[in-house]
């Protein structure tokens, strides 16, 4: 049977970006398997004057002179741009892995003998767990995430 053992939602803009957001839950059993869903929307931004400006900005910001003008002249090839949110966990030991994956809808599990990519599987112990959202990217002027963690114990 899996219990609910944490949950959050918020919303998070432009000016978010590039920064992490870290929740801490206590896991008051060992053993078994934590079961994260995460999601966030809107994926994409569909405002094309605003997505224009941000690629204008970030070819700007990023190249050299010379490759400037080019690069402006196609900045539809750079579209859709998309808001990145991922997620990373901690034991009470230590990092038990990070899921950079682009979907805005994820169900990842840690467990003993097995765990998604990207996170290591073990024995979940008690304590103090942590996850971390990171806001690689928030294009949008609001994005809104929810965040369900579950233990099924063994």
């Amino acid at each position: 049977m899996q219990r609910l053992v944490f949950e959050a939602e918020g919303r998070v803009r432009p000016v978010c970006s590039k920064t992490h957001i870290a929740y801490g839950f206590h896991l008051d059993r060992p053993g078994g398997t934590l079961w994260i869903d995460f999601a966030y929307e809107p994926k994409n931004l569909d405002d094309r004057e605003r997505a224009r400006s941000l690629i204008a900005g970030g070819i700007g910001k990023y190249t050299e002179m010379p490759q400037r003008e080019r690069l402006l002249e196609k900045w539809e090839s750079f579209l859709p741009l998309k808001n990145l949110i991922t997620v990373s966990v901690d034991d009470p030991g230590g990092h038990r892995g990070a899921g950079h994956r682009h979907d805005p809808e994820q169900r990842l599990f840690i467990g003993g003998s097995e765990a998604s990519p990207g996170f290591v599987c073990g024995e979940l112990a008690a304590g103090l767990w942590q996850v971390t959202l990171s806001l690689h990217a928030i294009v949008t002027d609001d994005c809104r995430y929810r965040l369900h963690i579950h233990h099924e114990e063994a």
